[in-house]
């Protein structure tokens, strides 16, 4: 959701916006310097606020007592505030974060604490911008392909393969890994050609899946994640690993092994000789 002070639903640290825990015993607080960017698509600047906080909070509790007390006219996206849904994607001093599971208490009190709207993706207002472009690339990953014959509830698989890309699963699409991404984040034109590592590693998840009948169906994963979704674009910096809030190893275990498989199937004499063979057989 996109709030105002009207419908901000609370601090979520069990204190009013006031600073108090109406009528309980007062919290330790202390005032915070803010940073934040005010504008829209045309154009804005950082507005500076000092605010409320209460030992304990973390920055969309700050963020909404602004809302509160403030600036009842500032934009936010959020939704769940655990850490789950992945709607209050940020930059907080300059670091994509989720606002829900960064701490006051991890940033520098001495210094002002900047919050910006994530850089890679246009503008709505505010902190929220537009995420488009990563439903769109969504939507260019062929699903995966059950095996003919098979039935729901008849798959099976061993949990070794099961524990290959149950990681992966884990993703709750804050598209932080899609923002630090310096292909697309230092360089726009590339946008149309490159998904991004959220979904070249969804694309690496079923290349590895054992049951994925992609092939038998016409598609091939690891030609398209090269030749459509712009795998030869990473230069697997590790970045978007860095920003994850959870922890999946999307460099390490997605996008160097598929990057692996393609190049092996391309350039390796061994493997060239085998589908060659395989071919003439045909």
């Amino acid at each position: 959701m996109t709030t105002a002070a009207r419908d901000s639903g609370g601090t979520g640290s069990g204190t009013d916006g006031d600073g108090t825990d109406g009528g309980r015993t007062p919290a330790v607080g202390y005032r915070v310097r803010l940073r934040v960017w005010r504008g829209d698509a045309e154009g804005g600047g950082l507005a500076e606020f000092t605010v409320e906080a209460q030992e304990g909070e973390v920055v969309l509790d700050v963020i909404h007592r602004l809302q509160a007390t403030q600036a009842p006219d500032l934009a936010v996206r959020w939704n769940c505030k655990a850490g789950k849904c992945g709607s209050c994607s940020a930059e907080i001093n300059g670091r994509p974060r989720l606002m829900c599971m960064t701490r006051m208490s991890a940033l520098p009190r001495d210094e002002p604490v900047t919050v910006t709207p994530m850089r890679t993706f246009p503008v709505i207002r505010d902190l929220v911008t537009d995420v488009g472009f990563n439903y769109g690339k969504a939507r260019e990953v062929p699903a995966f392909a059950p095996p003919e014959g098979l039935q729901a509830g008849e798959y099976r698989m061993a949990q070794q393969d099961v524990a290959r890309s149950q990681e992966f699963r884990k993703c709750i699409e804050c598209f932080l890994c899609q923002d630090v991404c310096h292909v697309v984040r230092d360089h726009d034109d590339n946008k149309p050609a490159f998904a991004g590592p959220r979904f070249l590693m969804r694309i690496a998840e079923l290349d590895m899946h054992p049951l994925d009948a992609a092939a038998e169906q016409g598609v091939d994963r690891q030609a398209t994640a090269q030749d459509e979704h712009g795998l030869g674009y990473c230069n697997i910096t590790k970045c978007c690993t860095e920003v994850c809030p959870e922890n999946i190893h999307i460099t390490d275990n997605a996008l160097i092994p598929m990057k692996e498989r393609v190049a092996d199937r391309r350039y390796d004499p061994l493997v060239w000789l085998g589908r060659t063979i395989r071919r003439r057989r045909g």
